[in-house]
């Protein structure tokens, strides 16, 4: 199928055409529903998709930016909606009047760097000033958290941070990842690493630095979907993705709490139908949909122990069957589940550790060696960069 993609001029030069694409957040209740009754498109756009779709529209956060396009008659050209860092929700009308639905990529730029600070004021605040990434210098002070004491560094103390971080539309884009760092503290050096197998913080011993596990919520028959990020699929030639675990179990069963934390929704969730969500510790966030109904006594800030009985599966919400849909977020990125439950562990052990604290020793040598050439060392800013990714909506 032949693609004509038209670049529109968000951060480019302006390019004419009917109506100006605009740049509008997602507000607090709105759901997707409620976004085609505005614009008078028919439900039946949305209750004709696939499941996996279905869910995905379920995916829109409030506050996520999202890019509209309107003919001169205010009616919807089109919009992209994120759900993900890689999925977006297209909608756009059609030559015969119709609407069509589609998930399409996001596109963006990555770069990667070591960013040295020697403090002056704190950590948070110098970052900002040297980069002025909100997310980078909140993730530094969640990393570091329970292994620093931040208020005992002195001016001078340096702050070592290799990261990797997304650029989109002229902005940061999404949560940095930081892959290790050093903070100095009276020149006692501390580090953290990044574990590719479940994206938790380890120190110089293996050891996690979370001391936060998961377990499995459900006791199910078999997984009948799994998570899937972004996929191309060749026979039917769109994208697909899946932000969660699907546990197929009978109507009725248990759901338990996967890790300690507090409940922060509680109701129906669009497609997700009935929905738990519970948020726990280092900025992660569990999702429990299509649940049959919710344990009494329960509540919006309830605190719940791992393993306490939260729910039972069921099929409501658009469900093709019972089964307990179990989402996994860290600081709102969409991540598998079955990679933190299966393999999250409090110390490494074995083969896997010496493996690992190799490689920890090598990063550590690198960032102390950053410390010697500080001067050399010009940390990426925004409006330095140039995107190479503007909005790219499809020409109808």
């Amino acid at each position: 199928m032949k693609r004509i993609i038209l670049l529109l001029f968000m951060f480019l030069n302006s390019i004419v055409v009917a109506q100006e694409v605009q740049e509008l957040k997602w507000q607090r209740g709105e759901s997707f529903l409620t976004f085609l009754d505005h614009y008078n498109i028919p439900q039946s756009l949305y209750f004709d998709l696939e499941k996996e779709d279905k869910e995905l529209c379920s995916e829109i956060r409030a506050g996520i930016n999202y890019h509209l396009l309107l003919n001169e008659d205010n009616t919807l050209k089109q919009v992209l909606i994120p759900v993900s860092e890689d999925i977006q929700l297209h909608v756009s009308k059609q030559k015969d009047g119709n609407y069509k639905f589609q998930t399409l990529p996001i596109s963006y730029d990555e770069f990667e760097e070591t960013l040295v600070i020697s403090t002056t004021s704190s950590p948070y605040l110098d970052i900002m000033k040297k980069t002025n990434n909100k997310n980078l210098a909140n993730e530094l002070i969640r990393a570091f958290k329970s292994s620093v004491d931040f208020r005992s560094m002195q001016k001078g103390d340096f702050v070592v941070i290799n990261y990797k971080q997304k650029i989109r539309l002229g902005k940061y884009f999404g949560q940095p990842e930081i892959v290790a760092a050093m903070v100095q503290v009276n020149r006692d050096n501390h580090f953290i690493f990044r574990h590719e197998r479940d994206g938790q913080y380890y120190n110089l011993e293996g050891k996690s630095l979370t001391n936060f596990t998961f377990m499995t919520p459900v006791r199910y028959k078999r997984i009948s979907s799994k998570f899937q990020k972004r996929r191309y699929h060749p026979v039917l030639k769109r994208y697909r993705a899946h932000l969660g675990v699907d546990y197929a179990a009978p109507t009725g069963t248990k759901v338990k709490a996967a890790a300690d934390g507090r409940i922060t929704f509680r109701g129906r969730k669009g497609g997700y139908g009935n929905t738990v969500i519970v948020q726990h510790k280092n900025g992660l966030r569990t999702l429990y949909a299509h649940l049959y109904k919710f344990k009494g006594g329960l509540r919006v800030g309830s605190r719940v122990k791992k393993g306490q009985l939260i729910a039972y599966v069921g099929s409501t919400g658009l469900s093709t069957g019972p089964h307990l849909h179990l989402g996994l977020y860290r600081n709102g990125v969409a991540i598998d589940p079955l990679r933190i439950i299966k393999v999250t562990k409090n110390k490494l052990k074995g083969k896997e550790k010496r493996v690992f604290l190799q490689y920890a020793k090598t990063l550590s040598n690198r960032l102390q060696n950053k410390t010697k050439n500080i001067n050399d060392l010009i940390p990426t800013k925004l409006e330095d960069m140039i995107s190479s990714t503007p909005i790219k909506i499809r020409n109808i």
